[in-house]
């Protein structure tokens, strides 16, 4: 079994009441109450989506339209930018 280690970029936004999480290279995001719920709520999130991606054989790889980047179109609301890995395991049957 191979096991693949995918990277991702995640953005934490300061809502009103609560921290937004998005990752920008599958468009998914989360929230969460805190800094650490919100990382761990979007782990979870492009977690599980991955997995559905493969299983459905939809692509991996759907990044965040420009238009809808927070980094270019509302950089003042962005508390934190950080890296984040997954390792996945593949199985192949057949």
């Amino acid at each position: 079994m191979n096991t693949s280690i995918f990277v991702f970029t995640g953005i934490l936004l300061k809502e009103k009441s609560s921290i937004c999480a998005l990752c920008i290279e599958v468009d998914v995001a989360t929230e969460g109450v805190s800094i650490d719920e919100a990382k761990n709520n979007l782990l979870e999130a492009v977690s599980l989506y991955i997995e559905t991606a493969i299983e459905s054989n939809l692509p991996i790889l759907r990044p965040v339209p420009s238009e809808d980047n927070p980094l270019i179109n509302t950089p003042n609301k962005v508390v934190e930018t950080f890296t984040f890995k997954i390792n996945f395991e593949v199985r192949a049957y057949a």
